[in-house]
């Protein structure tokens, strides 16, 4: 089964990141792929890759071989030029404790949701040596801004960041901050902030509210900093202001949600 692991800051020698896994599998006329976010832990050949949770899995039925032949070459084709190296080895399941749900904790934050704007046209345009270095140059400055602001890094994802502030006006602050700072990469950011209550167990953080961090982030345009009605009712800051910019149903998110943009 051809295996791809997502690249492009993460590299072979570097341990300890969350990345995404790409399979696929062909059996006659019949196509079976598989997908989800891993774990990476080691490096080089004692690197190992483990399922954050279970993956999904489509299975496409071609009819004839030659065409389930053809869907699997184009597919390899297109991960090859979409930041994946091929992973040799398994990704195993994520080893949990037997008493898990004893260890789950809650926890209530301001989410902040991080996402370039076209950055895979950005990353063809610059090739992968040079995006490479951008990118190395992008998680340093939103690294940098997270200390300052005391955020709290809980997962990157491609080229999304996702952390959690205790006081939305830090996060919305940071938000502001990293915005100017990639700018001088040439790079363009949307941004989602959502506060809410999610559980922790370990180092995994569950719930909805990161998704719908994620979801706010995605209605935002170029260099937008979007927040939820949860945010903004939370906060007391007469210097930061907002325009609503309406309610919103978010993709896979119940009901509709009021967002407003951060104005500067």
């Amino acid at each position: 089964m051809p295996k791809f692991l997502r690249i492009g800051v993460h590299q072979s020698n570097v341990s300890g990141y969350t990345s995404k896994a790409w399979c696929i599998r062909r059996v006659g006329s019949t196509v079976f792929l598989k997908w989800g976010a891993v774990e990476v832990h080691g490096a080089g050949a004692g690197r190992k890759v483990y399922w954050t949770q279970p993956p999904r899995d489509k299975t496409i039925r071609c009819r004839t071989v030659e065409r389930a032949q053809d869907y699997t070459k184009a597919a390899i084709s297109r991960r090859r030029s979409h930041r994946y190296e091929p992973l040799i080895g398994n990704i195993a399941n994520r080893r949990r404790t037997a008493d898990r749900s004893a260890e789950l904790k809650h926890a209530l934050a301001t989410i902040l949701f991080v996402d370039i704007v076209r950055s895979t046209e950005k990353a063809a345009r610059l090739g992968d040596s040079r995006w490479a270095q951008v990118m190395n140059h992008y998680y340093a400055a939103v690294r940098r801004e997270l200390k300052a602001l005391r955020g709290k890094e809980v997962v990157t994802t491609g080229d999304g960041v996702l952390a959690t502030f205790g006081a939305p006006v830090a996060g919305i602050r940071c938000a502001a901050a990293i915005r100017e700072a990639v700018r001088t990469l040439g790079l363009e950011i949307r941004v989602g902030l959502h506060a809410g209550e999610y559980k922790v167990s370990g180092a995994e953080v569950i719930g909805l509210a990161f998704h719908i961090g994620a979801r706010v982030a995605a209605k935002a345009r170029a260099g937008e900093v979007l927040v939820s009605s949860a945010v903004k009712d939370l906060m007391s800051d007469p210097g930061i202001r907002f325009k609503d910019r309406g309610t919103h149903q978010l993709k896979g998110v119940p009901e509709r949600w009021r967002l407003y943009r951060v104005e500067h």
